[in-house]
């Protein structure tokens, strides 16, 4: 049965939201800010290229697929399609292989020119590499790695494996793939990224499913083109960025949607960052010593106020809890809240708007109503809740830190309207909302370029801003994903 290639769409909706902005002093009640870059207008809706994976893709028959059992020195292959030397097990055809075993220095290779999708049914495999990462897919069609319903599965390099990183294609990540990349099962997957990321693929990345847990010194997660989650329960500690989509070609820029599951960042420098970046369902909660979330194309330099051509940052669904040491949230374009809930915590003084604070943004920044409240009497894993004259809820959240102030925005919320916001169902101050409509944050922010380090010489000013449409976000009228390389 054939069945389409997943499709998301993210359209703008009057459903209830919450911005929350937990600062670590007091900030000044207001609803807008200004910018002196032109500010840069969003559509109503549009629909993300289609991705690589089926909703299949996770389906295999186990009695007619070829098993491998790793061992030092001793693996071995039942079926076709495999072969062993020493310890490195090459995969050269399409087909599915159910693995399980472990290998103490070893490593799986997917080299597979023909067409076909290579599926690797991970079974209780635990892989370990001192020179290079444990499972590599150097060529294939399409690459699906399925965690088998209740495995347990280890990946791991070592520091002395990114000796060779800086070479073209090389293996930089203990789950590398440089063809698409599909994950997903009802098992669970520990990843450890001593020499460089965790996991990527140089083309597009999309989670299914799965308890996957990340420790990487660099990069988390990384989908060169696009990264995907629509469901599992990822968790993920980074040296530098957690989340990351870097394209940085002209009309194919680097997308993230997350549209479910649960993503946890423990720690990064940036939380997530791509030129576009889509919340849509699930939970996602950040810690990130720079920007929370980040949307750039990496062309404007740090307090440049110019709004970047096609970048843009969408929540219209989900929870989103971001707990920053720069900004919160930060767009190098424009940024609109439509749905869902969000709370950011920014350890930067500053507030809403003028850069290294709790929202920054280049070009237009979109959401209604906004009501701030002074107090101390939040704490750290406190339910924050906010309240009609009722008594009825209009959003709640988790804190994180010991805010003094509190920031609201709600499409729930009505100008003028007083609401009583509640720590643990104890009442910690009241605030009355104010016309927030369309803002504008200007100022420095912008944060760092995709792949960290120095940001390139463009050899003058940036580009000067335009209308992101949706044929600037993802051309080809939606029907192609952009070429790799």
């Amino acid at each position: 049965m054939t069945t389409l290639p997943l499709r998301r769409r993210i359209a703008a909706a009057s459903t209830s939201l919450l911005l929350v902005t937990l600062g670590a002093c007091s900030t000044a009640t207001g609803t807008t800010s200004t910018t002196t870059g032109a500010a840069a207008t969003t559509t109503a809706s549009y629909v993300l290229d289609d991705t690589h994976a089926d909703t299949n893709d996770l389906e295999y028959d186990a009695a007619s697929a070829t098993t491998i059992a790793l061992a030092d020195g001793a693996s071995t292959v039942d079926g076709s399609g495999a072969s062993v030397e020493g310890d490195v097990v090459t995969v050269s055809e399409a087909g599915t292989y159910v693995l399980s075993g472990s290998l103490s220095d070893g490593q799986v290779v997917v080299d597979s020119e023909g067409d076909g999708k290579v599926v690797l049914v991970l079974d209780g495999v635990d892989a370990t590499s001192s020179s290079s990462s444990p499972l590599v897919v150097t060529a294939a069609d399409e690459a699906v790695v399925v965690l088998a319903d209740g495995s347990t599965n280890a990946l791991a390099d070592s520091a002395a494996s990114g000796a060779d990183d800086e070479e073209e294609d090389a293996p930089n990540a203990t789950l590398f793939s440089r063809a698409d990349l599909t994950i997903g099962g009802s098992g669970s997957l520990e990843v450890t990224g001593a020499s460089n990321d965790g996991i990527t693929s140089k083309d597009g990345l999309v989670v299914l499913s799965g308890a996957i847990t990340v420790d990487a010194v660099d990069d988390g997660i990384r989908g060169k083109d696009y990264l995907v989650v629509e469901d599992g329960d990822l968790t993920v500690s980074a040296g530098d960025d957690a989340l990351k989509s870097d394209n940085d070609t002209v009309g194919e820029l680097g997308w993230i949607l997350l549209e479910g599951g649960a993503v946890t960042v423990t720690s990064s420098v940036e939380g997530v960052e791509a030129a576009v970046i889509s919340v849509t369902g699930g939970t996602l909660d950040v810690t990130a010593s720079d920007d929370g979330v980040n949307a750039t194309a990496g062309t404007t330099e740090g307090g440049s106020e110019q709004a970047e051509d096609g970048v843009l940052l969408s929540v219209s669904g989900g929870t989103v809890t971001i707990t920053a040491g720069s900004d919160g949230i930060d767009s190098n374009g424009s940024a609109e809240v439509t749905g869902g809930t969000v709370a950011v915590s920014s350890a930067s003084a500053g507030g809403m708007g003028g850069g290294n604070g709790a929202v920054d943004v280049n070009g237009t920044f979109t959401a209604p109503a906004m009501l701030t409240v002074t107090t101390s009497g939040v704490t750290d894993g406190d339910v924050v809740t906010v309240e009609d004259a009722d008594g009825a809820e209009v959003a709640s959240v988790v804190a994180h830190g010991s805010p003094a102030s509190l920031t609201f925005v709600a499409a729930d919320l009505e100008v003028g309207t007083t609401y009583t916001v509640l720590a643990d169902g104890a009442e910690v101050g009241t605030a009355t909302a104010e016309e927030a409509a369309v803002t504008t944050m200007g100022g420095p922010g912008g944060g760092r370029p995709p792949g960290g380090g120095e940001r390139p010489d463009f050899g003058g000013a940036p580009p000067a801003p335009a209308t992101p449409t949706a044929g600037d976000l993802f051309p080809d009228g939606q029907t192609t994903r952009p070429s790799t390389t």
